[in-house]
């Protein structure tokens, strides 16, 4: 449902409102394409005032009137693109909220402090967008790092604003324990997922397998004298999930739960995009993790998003939690795909 023919005549249906479903989705769509209508009106308006100086022109050569054309058609060229853009189908989960989960990966200590560095970037950058951001669970590692951990962020555009972090993330830079000044390179990843509702993601309780046992910190030693800690085991996709941030056994099932039913939605869109995209080649990339996204450079004080060749500065911008400029280009090159997909243009 693209025109505005077709979503008017859908929002003047008396029975819409007793379909809660199809009720916002319509609201939704037309909100999406708010802004293209509004600059259909005005390619619209510029087209007629186009036609009557060409018109005009025909009968008698008059430079005011021939002023009038040619600003009439530099305005419908200024349009037509921005118009294009604007009707480009969004990504439907973009507005829904999302889970960040970011593990430690290659490089040992330095890989688990740079894992402690990206969450305290994101958790910046959430609350810079107006959103909200809630740690679900922490693995903590030793000196001071982090395994994995999961931030959940809320608010409208939630996912939209994060889901171009999945991937590789590489960093460069003398750690601390380094007596020669010698530079390493360490590697965490990301994986963000939309964050779904039972609604969205119906799941089986008899193909969950659940276990309980203690809590422990870094290290392995105790920290809970009770079995409150659980793993969910999705026994037909083989996803775990594990969690023991809370002391309250079903505090810690609920929050499993939530990532659980993101992960398996992930897998399925994952699948579903697949499918209907085999031959297109995304510089954006998958968010695959063997991909590296991006490369944190101390030394030189940089970032470099790889996928849109943006830099940026570390220290003054990206440590603060200033991802906009990344962010912004990345979410401007999807937006340039989904237009040529669906056009058609570069195939």
């Amino acid at each position: 449902m693209r025109t505005r023919a077709e979503l008017s005549e859908a929002l003047a249906d008396p029975e819409l409102p007793s379909d809660r479903a199809r009720f916002a989705t319509v609201n939704k769509r037309w909100s999406d394409l708010a802004a293209a209508f509004e600059l259909a009106e005005r390619w619209q308006d510029a087209a007629e005032r186009h036609a009557e100086a060409e018109a005009l022109l025909a009968e008698e050569d008059d430079p005011d009137v021939r002023g009038l054309l040619d600003e009439a058609r530099a305005e419908l060229d200024d349009l037509g693109p921005r118009i294009r853009e604007a009707m480009v189908e969004p990504d439907p989960d973009d507005d829904r909220d999302t889970l960040v989960e970011i593990r430690a990966a290659a490089g040992g200590e330095e890989a688990a402090l740079f894992a402690r560095d990206l969450l305290d970037v994101y958790s910046r950058y959430a609350e810079s967008r107006g959103l909200r951001a809630e740690l679900l669970a922490t693995a903590d590692a030793d000196a001071g790092g982090l395994r994995e951990a999961t931030l959940a962020v809320k608010g409208r555009g939630a996912y939209a604003v994060f889901k171009h972090e999945a991937g590789v993330h590489r960093v460069q830079r003398v750690p601390a324990t380094e007596s020669q000044g010698r530079i390493h390179t360490s590697t965490a990843t990301v994986a963000v997922l939309p964050e779904v509702e039972d609604v969205d993601v119906t799941i089986d309780r008899n193909d969950i397998k659940r276990d309980v046992y203690r809590s422990s910190g870094p290290g392995g030693q105790s920290v809970n004298t009770t079995d409150s800690a659980v793993r969910l085991t999705h026994l037909p996709t083989g996803i775990v999930v594990s969690m023991q941030d809370e002391k309250s056994q079903l505090q810690n099932f609920e929050r499993a739960m939530r990532v659980l039913r993101a992960r398996l939605y992930e897998r399925a869109r994952a699948e579903r995009e697949a499918e209907m995209s085999k031959a297109r080649k995304s510089s954006i990339g998958s968010g695959d993790r063997s991909e590296k996204v991006r490369t944190y450079n101390f030394p030189q004080n940089r970032v470099t998003d790889h996928r849109v060749g943006v830099t940026v500065p570390l220290r003054e911008q990206v440590l603060v939690g200033n991802l906009a400029a990344i962010t912004d280009a990345l979410a401007a090159e999807e937006r340039r795909q989904r237009l040529e997909e669906q056009t058609g243009d570069g195939a």
